[in-house]
């Protein structure tokens, strides 16, 4: 067809005019959904969609695309021709099928990286087209002459990936290409350093601002204070050389990631702008059940205080995360550097808390860190913060296809608790230190600390236990403290006085007095110049993780006696005596010495040996925890080192089952319920009979031990338990808001740190360089990248015919070497019924057979259908083969002629992604991945089946379908044999005996992962038993679907921390037993511990008694120092190396 009216120069001529009206009605024939299709035009190049009115407009203004001649993109078929160019301009020699595949990925992700531009914009002026179009012309430009596989786009891209994923260094980049440079020919568009690379990303991502601030944290130079050279509060200079030579360095400099443009990008980018729907399209709603913070009180207090904004399911609810970390990874080294990161709560729970849509918002610079001061760095956030909740930001919504103006608000925010403090503007310290409990918080100055104990006031009021003095040394009638409302507590900042922000040395407001009508508060947060801030039902989440921590921290400390860790002090016993309490364990005088009693809960030296040998023996599953043997010392009886992830499992899993051969009933039985509470408290789903249940346990168990362990134990953290079930009401569950993940992402930031003189500048350049490469993985099929990466588990079973029956299309793929094994007939029979039994599909065949045989005789009918039926179901599938039914498909053929007895068996297997060993495996590992439990039914009755695996077996049938199963050795737990038992909530077997050995077989996609501990109160022949919840799996109902959902499409899973799935599946109970008493506190049987004399002369610690509460930011939190430097969070996954 002749086309050269494309090209005339009169674009208004009859000819040219005629020819656009011919090229509208064959591209009206190949319109998209939303009718449009792609403008071929000079200006868009098929880059971008147009209806067909401004498609036409665009064709009369600026003329046809030079490269396009062939109209590919609107109907005709491609042909390559030498000449003939393609429709963004690459020359069609160089871009065959595939590589066109590669290219439209690389336009997808140009067009929504740059957005759809608006035709009323003058796109001659916008500087986002201006970048469009370098980039578009790097995805032109040839990789060098000749290049059919790269455009210098995508081979920049994709390197870099590999750069990211492998950590190397940019001097190994560099000298990676200087080589590539070398051996490509000279006209080849490579870049010589890393440097000139970064800069072309640079323009897919979304870029920073750099804020000056004053090096006394006292103001910003920003907005109104942008031009001046010294600081508005303190008078110092702006910069830390100012004579006119060379260039100004500032003292501080703010790096602000405007929060703006990344939320429009998750609604321009095409795999993430539905998502953003999900919990009002996709998200089941079930009365009482508790998934996703869309379930939670504050969300639906928001919907109905504000409907305007809950109108449009697109704006975004986000979580404020914040905590310092060292940037150097030294502790000689102090610095403490503040991110400020954003995470989206609209989309769903396997996508929203992942790494790659966090947002970091403020990169706040150290080296001190900001505290009460934080709110000057947080000026620019609040102001977008602002913007986004009145006017918000007109968005192209790529899923719909329209534009919309989104907005914004932030539902709470996520710290540990000094940077609770700081946020909120509450002092987290002194004897108001619960800011939940507000001026009601019960405290007790004891001797160097305060004490936070009184948890009676939560009883009911005619509950026994108030009358009793054995808990503090009084009776309790106070009634609970009471939850403050809004308006109360915006009643009580009005009464603060106006303080000058900044640490500089002259500013009175630096440490100051407080009158103690401003109870804690330090200021009113910056937050509550949100118009919604002070309606939120939840503004700050006290963090579990770190609440968990130090209470196991805590309770750990105290059993072993861990010098530094311990609550059972000198000083401890002396406040016994102040308080005239639990006289047996008050310190006393033995002839010429001063002894110490050996406490209840305090283990002897030889215990505390067989605990930590306990700790020792314990292997975990693949990606379960890391390896705690690493952290204890047998010979010394002490456990150190341990991070937040470690006592979460400690606390949750192991505690409750290693104290049990030591202590007492009522001892043993509190410390069991205060670890429930936290697995229960810490599930994926909860329910709200549960937390109702966990508000009322908590009390009880605090109440019981204040009984146990001396005052001093009852530091802040403790006392914060108490508060953590009525939040999960308000939030729903705590993955949602636990500084878990956020911890992990101050590990990669630190890893960004390259220039340790510049670390923020370092994190702030690198960020936006992976901000740009996570962007394009999402479209780049034909590399790895994190958005497409398989996991390390990886279950796809290759070397096998994929079938219709489940049997034939397991999640599952063998590990190791390839063994070959001859079946017996007896064993090749046993493993062919049970898959046949197994198979759903094969239901109505056996229903049938089964009546069959009925008619002849109802005796023995299970064993005679194990015998015959095998033989009938193969004679039929073979008669109806013979006769070309299609009800013998391939798959009923195959596995009605029986599997070879030549089978082939492996040491380990991958299921559903998880990773599974077989006893001998196993030990020789330090994992343990061979534990194996199966519901099954014993004499009518349906009981667990507990073991080990044994064997991989894989069986081949014809046309190449395969089975795999698992050959497993069963412990006898016979019930009427009393081997099994039920100890709280731990179920125990013993495993010197075994059962069902005739019966070894199950499919490898019915195995539960389970591991087992050894039990030292039953002896060496019985193990614990302990059900694994892999990370990796969610079982959250969807509108569209009711699903299993697999995190591969998010990334690893190693990542989180360890939850059971429902708090309905755990037992939880709590003794309220009113008559609750300890027969004696100490040890008589064991030698009292002889102290120093001098003990004697401690002295009560002193009470301000002026009225007057000192407020000193620079002061530290003594109870927080365990984990306030804590800046990483590493889970172990069990590689083959079986390193951390």
């Amino acid at each position: 067809m002749d086309r050269d009216w494309m090209w005339l120069p009169n674009r208004l001529s009859r000819d040219y005019v005629e020819g656009v009206k011919s090229f509208i009605q064959v591209a009206k024939e190949h319109l998209r959904w939303d009718n449009k299709t792609r403008c071929p035009c000079r200006d868009c190049q098929n880059a971008r969609f147009n209806d067909l009115l401004t498609i036409e407009r665009h064709l009369i203004r600026f003329g046809f695309s030079r490269s396009y001649q062939k109209w590919i993109f609107h109907g005709e078929e491609h042909e390559s021709q030498p000449n003939e160019q393609n429709d963004i301009g690459v020359d069609t020699e160089i871009v065959d099928a595939t590589d066109a595949n590669i290219l439209n990925e690389v336009v997808d992700a140009l067009n929504d990286a740059c957005g759809h531009i608006d035709n009323d914009i003058n796109l001659e002026e916008s500087t986002t087209h201006g970048n469009f179009d370098y980039l578009l012309g790097e995805a032109n430009k040839e990789l060098y002459p000749g290049c059919k596989k790269f455009s210098a786009l995508t081979f920049f891209v994709k390197l870099m990936h590999i750069k990211v994923l492998n950590r190397w260094s940019d001097k190994s980049f560099d000298m990676l290409l200087q080589v590539l440079v070398d051996a490509f020919p000279e006209r080849s568009n490579i870049p010589k350093t890393y440097y000139d690379a970064k800069k072309m990303l640079r323009d897919l991502g979304l870029g920073y601002d750099s804020i000056h601030a004053c090096k006394y944290d006292c103001a910003l130079f920003w907005k109104e204070n942008e031009t001046l050279d010294k600081c508005p509060v303190c008078d110092e200079p702006r910069y830390k050389f100012c004579n006119g030579k060379g260039k100004k360095i500032p003292q501080k400099v703010l790096r602000h990631f405007p929060l703006k443009s990344r939320l429009q990008r998750l609604f321009m980018s095409r795999h993430t702008a539905s998502d953003m729907r999900w919990h009002k399209e996709k998200q089941i709603s079930e009365e009482g059940v508790l998934r996703h913070p869309a379930d939670s009180e504050a969300w639906k207090d928001m919907d109905t205080q504000f409907p305007w904004f809950s109108q449009e399911p697109r704006n975004v609810r986000l979580g404020l995360a914040t905590d310092d970390f060292n940037p150097f990874g030294s502790m000689s080294n102090s610095y403490s550097m503040w991110p400020i990161v954003l995470v989206p709560y609209n989309m769903a729970p396997w996508r929203c808390m992942k790494e790659m849509f966090f947002m970091l918002s403020l990169l706040i610079p150290g080296p001190q860190a900001p505290g009460r001061d934080i709110d000057v760095y947080l000026r620019p956030l609040i102001e977008e913060l602002k913007e986004l909740w009145h006017e918000g930001v007109q968005t192209f919504d790529v899923s719909t296809g329209e534009n919309f103006r989104i907005h914004a608000c932030v539902l709470w925010t996520i710290n540990d608790f000094p940077a609770y403090g700081n946020l909120a503007g509450w002092s987290t310290k002194g004897y108001k230190a619960c800011p939940v409990c507000n001026e009601d918080t019960s405290s007790l100055g004891i001797r160097s600390k305060i004490c936070y104990m009184g948890h009676r006031r939560f009883l009911p009021l005619d509950h026994g236990w108030r009358r009793s003095r054995q808990h503090d040394g009084k009776p309790e009638f106070r009634p609970p403290p009471r939850m403050f409302s809004s308006d109360e507590i915006l009643q009580q900042l009005c009464c603060l006085k106006h303080q000058k922000p900044g640490k500089h040395p002259n500013n009175v407001d630096r440490k100051r007095k407080r009158v103690p009508e401003e109870l804690n508060w330090t200021k009113k947060s910056i937050f509550f110049e949100l118009e919604y801030w002070s309606k939120l039902k939840l503004r700050h989440n006290i963090d579990v993780m770190h609440v968990e921590k130090n209470v196991c921290d805590s309770v750990v400390g105290t059993l072993l006696n861990i010098v530094g860790k311990t609550k059972d002090t000198n000083k401890a016993r002396l406040d016994l005596a102040d308080m005239n309490i639990r006289k047996e364990l008050h310190l006393q005088i033995q002839g010429n010495k001063l002894v110490k009693p050996h406490a209840c809960y305090t283990l002897t030296v030889e215990e505390r040996k067989e605990f930590c040998k306990f700790l020792k023996s314990v292997k975990f599953p693949d990606g379960y925890a890391a390896n705690l043997s690493r952290n204890v010392s047998i010979n010394d009886g002490k456990i150190s080192g341990l991070k937040s992830h470690d006592c979460h499992v400690l606390l949750q899993k192991l505690l409750p089952i290693a104290i049990r051969p030591y202590f007492n009933k009522d001892l043993c039985t509190t410390l069991v319920e205060l670890c429930s509470f936290f697995q229960k408290l810490c599930a994926k789903t909860l329910y709200v009979n549960d937390l109702e249940k966990l508000e009322e346990g908590i009390v009880l168990i605090l109440c019981k031990l204040e009984r146990i362990f001396p005052p001093a134990f009852f530091d802040v953290m403790v006392h914060l338990m108490v508060h953590l079930p009525r939040e999960a009401k308000l939030a729903r569950p705590v993955s949602y808001r636990w500084m878990y993940p956020f911890e992990r992402n101050l590990g990669t930031l630190k890893r960004y740190v390259r220039n340790k003189a510049r670390p923020e500048g370092s994190i702030a350049e690198a960020y936006i360089v992976n901000e740009a490469l996570m962007f394009c993985s999402m479209y780049f099929t034909g590399i790895e990248t994190r958005f497409n990466r398989s996991e390390r588990n990886e279950d796809r079973f290759e070397d096998r015919v994929q079938g219709c029956l489940s049997i034939f299309s397991q999640q599952a793929r063998p590990l190791g070497s390839r063994q070959h094994l001859q079946f017996s007939k007896e064993e090749l029979t046993k493993a062919h019924w049970y898959i046949m039994n197994n198979c759903p599909e094969l239901r109505p065949y056996l229903d049938e057979h089964t009546k069959e045989l009925e008619k002849t005789s109802s005796h023995n009918l299970e064993k005679r259908q194990e015998q015959e039926f095998p033989k009938w179901l193969a004679d039929r599938m073979k008669a109806l083969r013979v006769k070309q039914s299609p009800e013998a498909t391939d798959e009923l053929y195959s596995l009605a002629c029986g599997p070879d007895n030549r089978v082939h068996t492996y040491m380990g297997c991958i299921v559903n992604g998880v990773r599974f060993h077989t006893k001998d495996r196993d030990d020789r590992r330090i994992t343990q991945n061979s534990g194996i439990c199966v519901s099954g039914e014993h004499d009518g009755e349906e009981i667990d089946f507990y073991g080990v695996l044994s064997n991989v077996v894989v069986l081949n049938y014809v046309l190449g379908y395969k089975v795999i199963l698992f050959k497993c050795t069963w412990f006898d737990t016979n019930q009427k044999k009393k081997r099994i038992k039920h100890d709280y909530n731990f179920t125990t077997i013993q495993v010197t005996s075994t059962w069902y050995d005739n019966d070894p077989f199950i499919l490898a996609t019915q195995a539960q992962q389970v591991f087992y501990l050894d039990d030292y109160k039953n002896g060496h022949n019985w193990k614990v038993v302990q059900k694994v919840n892999h990370r990796h799996m969610w079982d959250v109902p969807e509108r569209d679907t009711n699903i299993e959902i697999d995190e591969e499409v998010c990334g690893g899973s190693d990542e989180e921390a360890y939850q059971d799935n429902e708090s309905h599946e755990l037992n939880w109970f709590v003794e309220q037993d009113d008559g609750f008493e300890f027969q004696r506190s100490d040890r008589l049987n064991i030698d009292p511990e002889v102290v120093n004399d001098n003990v004697l002369i401690l002295e009560n610690m002193n009470d301000n008694d002026d009225n007057f509460i000192c407020d000193d930011i620079e002061e530290e939190d003594e109870t927080l120092d365990d984990y306030a430097n804590e800046n990483e969070m590493w889970l172990s996954s069990d590689s083959e190396s079986e390193s951390d």
